[in-house]
Order: structure tokens, then sequence, then C-alpha cells
């Protein structure tokens, strides 16, 4: 068999969600987040779009804490990722890590959902320019 490379990818741009409430979650990632409704199939799901990221809530009663660690939103420069701890802190929304520089040159910082999913709000120099 010949080894191929496939082609490179332009990074995770969609994320699903299982989320407990779903008007809950809607506000928070809508308000403090500032994504857009796309589409609202029906009561239990709505799609939101932001930049080039589209993001499934699905409504899930029995969700919660689930296996996933967390997700990543790729900011451009590093400031943007103090920006961003300093938005979210004024819509009430409180950081489980600063903001802080790593050892590889990516700097970010971590939030959480109403469900408990952390993001990551992150600066990678080599995805994020």
């Amino acid at each position: 068999m010949a080894d191929t490379n496939p082609p490179a990818t332009l990074g995770i741009r969609h994320v699903a969600l299982k989320v407990s409430d779903l008007e809950r979650s809607e506000r928070f990632y809508t308000g403090a987040l500032g994504y857009r409704v796309e589409w609202r199939p029906d009561r239990d799901n709505v799609y939101l779009t932001r930049d080039a990221d589209n993001l499934a809530l699905h409504r899930d009663p029995a969700a919660g804490r689930g296996a996933l660690d967390h997700f990543g939103i790729v900011l451009k420069r590093p400031e943007d990722v103090d920006a961003w701890a300093a938005h979210l802190k004024a819509h009430g929304v409180s950081t489980l890590k600063d903001p802080k520089t790593h050892r590889d040159g990516a700097r970010s910082f971590y939030a959480q959902d109403p469900d408990g999913i952390i993001v990551q709000f992150l600066y990678h120099p080599p995805i994020s320019g």
C-alpha cells in the first residue's frame, strides 16, 4: 500500500454538545461567547455559528459532565486570549485557569459552560496565523 498523506484540514469547525438545559446553554453561547443562531430545526436542537465555527446544541436532560475533556476555540493573536478572558469576566463567566503563555509559545485560558464543558481559548502559533 502506498504511503499517502491526506489533504490538510482547516481544524475543528463543528462540535455537537448534549446539554441538560438547552435555553441556558444557548444564552451562554450566544451571550457571553457571541455565537448567533443559524438554525433551530425543533425545540430540542439549535445550531449556532461564529466566524468559521458551527456549534450544535442538543437537549438531553440526562446530560452533564461527560467524557469530553474540552474543546478549543483558536484565536489569531496572543493578545486576543487576554481580550477574551476580560470579555467573559465582564459577562460573569469565571475562568478555570487565567491566561498563560506556554513553553511552546501558545497562550490560552479555560472557561466552563453551564453544563461543565470546558472551553479553551487558544493562540497556538502553528495554527493561529
